[in-house]
């Protein structure tokens, strides 16, 4: 295994570690300096190549003691969300690689099974370690693999999700060989919010109930007293502790999780002792550890939200990379921007997010009118049910949610939206591919999951002023469930602020005509199309291009006109075919009995995975020298 020249003059233990046993072989009292070092070496390289900064920045003890003390890949650790994980894949014989991280064919920025024995379980949404860890941990036991330890770590707020407390109380099944580390930063990506947050607040305060627990039952199992009829009588006393210092009882163990913390997550000496100590007691454990978002750079320890995902930046100074200044501004602030506008007019407009004010900009209106606008953590569910109820009593909601994360929303959206035909506006974020974060991060499956509802509403804008008409549109009255998807970045037009008018719902609009060819296109893509058409006519090939707007309802007029004007018709969308604007296309040509030609653009029955948006256009077969060629073929040119 070649090791990079940095690793080999800064990082002298960590040169040493190629897999995790090689980490088992130092002393306990070496740690610390591989904690460092891991450190140094995540500044060095994400400097140049931006990942997720600030989470793996405070994870790194936690990483260090676990393949320390537990036997991986044997014992399985499964990681919440996967943010807090650039040092396990360092530990893990993928430290000469790291610099691969996220870039086409390279490592993944988040734990992948594919890559690495390591990673027993996808991650890159939040809570589902404890589910996963607990099904991992019940699969030993009746295959009778009682050596087997199961380690969940969560963190960055991904235990006030739902589903985290599903696999909590589920847990009472009382699997021996499960553990759960909570890496408490006090911060998903941007602040913690709700009562959760708070209460964790409270149990970090309990500093001498957590003492006097830990000496006596370091004193009691010295003496021998603990054993399996005594355990009951023992966490009784122990709740009753609890409640007398923080006058509460402890939330897990009133669940029957066994309780230990509040324990500083970079004292990797002290962890190493504490997972040492509870790694064979019988029953379901928790391990609270308190750690610091982005600690060993004080940039990051001072800013963790910005921190979260930093781009590039100077590692001696921290100062971050300017972006490019001038052109068009983002969707998202054009989305914060105009709710804003439209919030002004009309008092019956809400704003929702849940976790992602920054991401989404909805913080442009939780700042000018807090009463009205919510952030609701990780809790997509919530955040669409909680939606229709505002709709349900006057109000008129946008929920304003990545594409990737409203999946986990589905039933909601159903359930409690559409059947009752709720004027609720979803605003889906990062609507198509969205490069380096890679498979779990993408957004191509929501005009497909989204236009099999019925009732619902499904656009698309071509640029910022038809988003800022489609935001416009939807507060109509009568309109229903409406959904609105925008890309990541930037858009088109620098003078972005225009007077905002109705679209008619369900009609497109013609961008150019042509012969023996169309090109139908739905979103932020269709400017790639613009481009290609250009290019042609330039060398005197005519092509027509139809922006679609509306995916649900579509618009037949423009159906019509093609299927009887041209031999070819194209389809192209930034997501899935399967269930997109091209089966919506297939399935009305064949329900009119057309003969015309129809070839779809976009992303095939596949995932896929990491690299730049141009990069993973390509590949996908829906870039700009792909639809030429497309446009060519059909031609016979």
């Amino acid at each position: 295994m070649t090791i990079k020249p940095y690793i080999q003059e800064h990082c002298p233990l960590l040169a040493q570690i190629d897999t995790p046993a090689d980490l088992r072989k130092l002393s306990v009292d070496q740690l610390p300096q591989v904690c460092h070092e891991l450190r140094q070496f995540m500044i060095h390289e994400l400097s140049s190549n931006p990942g997720h900064f600030a989470s793996s920045m405070g994870a790194v003890e936690i990483v260090v003691a676990l393949h320390y003390v537990f036997n991986t890949p044997d014992d399985r650790l499964v990681w919440d969300v996967g943010h807090q994980a650039y040092a396990h894949k360092i530990l893990t014989g993928r430290r000469d690689q790291f610099d691969d991280n996220r870039k086409l064919d390279g490592l993944s920025g988040f734990p992948n099974p594919a890559e690495s024995e390591y990673d027993t379980f996808t991650a890159g949404h939040a809570s589902n370690s404890i589910s996963a860890a607990l099904g991992m941990a019940i699969a030993a036991e009746l295959q009778d693999n009682d050596q087997r330890k199961v380690i969940a770590i969560i963190g960055d707020a991904s235990i006030s999700g739902g589903l985290a407390f599903e696999g909590i109380n589920n847990a009472t099944t009382n699997p021996n060989n499960l553990i759960i580390v909570l890496n408490d930063n006090d911060m998903a990506i941007d602040a913690n919010v709700g009562a959760l947050s708070s209460y964790m607040s409270d149990l970090h305060t309990s500093h001498r109930y957590n003492k006097l627990r830990y000496k006596t039952y370091q004193f009691l199992r010295r003496h021998k007293v603990i054993n399996d009829n005594r355990k009951g009588l023992i966490m009784r006393f122990s709740n009753a502790l609890k409640s007398l210092f923080s006058g509460q009882q402890n939330i897990f163990e009133g669940l029957n999780i066994r309780y230990f913390g509040l324990y500083n997550g970079h004292d990797v000496k002290r962890l190493v002792k504490v997972f040492r100590e509870i790694k064979d007691m019988t029953g379901p454990k928790l391990v609270h550890v308190r750690t610091v978002k982005g600690k060993g750079f004080p940039a990051a320890e001072a800013d963790p939200a910005t921190w979260h995902a930093p781009g590039k930046f100077d590692e001696e100074t921290g100062e971050r990379a300017k972006g490019s200044k001038g052109g068009p501004i983002k969707y998202q602030d054009v989305f914060g921007k105009t709710l804003v506008e439209l919030a002004e007019k009309n008092e019956k407009i809400v704003g929702i997010t849940a976790a992602m004010p920054s991401g989404t900009s909805m913080s442009m209106m939780l700042e000018a009118m807090p009463r009205r606008a919510f952030d609701v953590g990780i809790s997509e569910g919530h955040a669409v049910t909680f939606a229709g109820g505002l709709a349900k009593d006057g109000m008129h909601p946008y929920c304003a949610i990545y594409s990737t994360f409203l999946q986990r929303g589905y039933d909601s959206i159903i359930h409690d939206v559409a059947i009752q035909g709720l004027p609720v506006t979803f605003c889906i974020d990062r609507g198509g591919i969205v490069g380096e974060d890679g498979v779990t991060h993408h957004g191509l499956f929501d005009l497909a999951y989204l236009r099999c509802i019925p009732g619902m509403t499904v656009a698309s804008p071509i640029n910022e002023h038809d988003l800022r008409n489609l935001m416009f549109t939807a507060q109509l009255d009568g309109m229903g469930p409406f959904a609105i998807r925008y890309p990541r970045g930037k858009g088109v037009i620098e003078d972005w602020h225009n007077e905002m008018k109705a679209l008619p719902v369900g009609k497109g609009r013609r961008l150019s005509e042509g012969e023996g060819v169309a090109v139908l296109s739905i979103g932020h893509i269709g400017n790639e199309v613009i481009e290609v058409i250009n290019h042609l006519a330039q060398r005197g090939i005519q092509v027509g291009h139809y922006d679609m707007i509306f995916l649900k309802p579509l618009d037949e007029d423009i159906l019509n006109e093609v299927t009887s004007r041209y031999q070819s018709v194209i389809t192209i969308e930034d997501g899935t075919v399967v269930g997109g604007l091209g089966s919506a296309v297939a399935e009305w040509i064949t329900r009119k009995g057309y003969t015309t030609r129809l070839r779809m653009l976009g992303v095939q029955d596949e995932f896929v995975h990491q690299g730049t948006v141009q990069e993973l256009y390509e590949r996908c077969g829906m870039d700009a020298v792909s639809l030429e060629n497309a446009i060519l073929e059909e031609l016979g040119v």
